[in-house]
């Protein structure tokens, strides 16, 4: 009876560690999910305008003694606002011109030199108005954004129309018009 003794003591051993072995194995408790908050910044750009490099010739007159007008168009003018504007703010897109001169002689003052913006593309919400200056002797309004919600564009392509007064002598007459946007 000894002998068996020792065997259940044995075997009472032996499930002793084999419960220690399972109880050391079993899974831990982890987190099946996580949150992570993140943000972005995205800053306000910027108002620009752009406009043709040469808008080459605006077009041939014959001269006669009662003078005309030479049209043409100027080429795209567009104002891109990116600047996530105040409701309500505006921009207002101006220009000027020198005066049309020739190689030598009297030229044509800028007073007689008007401006057109025809059709204008729009994006974004805002109101767009050409506002057509008659003559470009100072800056003068060209089109004006008002009313704006958040980022908008604008794009035309103005006339220029330069009255050429009778007897005005032949020749090549060169102008710089410029453009800016506030």
């Amino acid at each position: 009876m000894k002998i068996r003794l020792a065997v259940t003591g044995f075997s009472i051993v032996s499930f002793s560690i084999a419960g220690l072995v399972l109880v050391g194995m079993a899974p831990a408790a982890a987190d099946t999910s996580g949150i992570t908050s993140a943000s972005i910044t995205l800053e306000g750009g910027a108002l620009s305008i752009t406009v043709p490099g040469s808008a080459g010739s605006l077009g041939t007159l014959v001269n006669t003694v009662a003078g005309g007008t030479v049209s043409g168009p100027l080429g795209e003018v567009q104002v891109n606002d990116a600047r996530s504007a105040v409701a309500g703010s505006g921009w207002v897109a101006s220009v000027i011109s020198t005066a049309f001169t020739p190689p030598a002689g009297p030229a044509i003052a800028a007073s007689a030199v008007s401006y057109t913006a025809g059709p204008i593309t729009k994006i974004g919400t805002a109101t767009f108005t050409a506002n057509d200056p008659g003559n470009l002797t100072g800056v003068s309004p060209a089109v004006t954004a008002t009313g704006i919600t958040g980022d908008n564009s604008a794009t035309w392509n103005p006339t220029i129309d330069v009255a050429v007064a009778g007897g005005t002598a032949a020749g090549v007459y060169s102008a710089t018009i410029t453009h800016s946007v506030v």
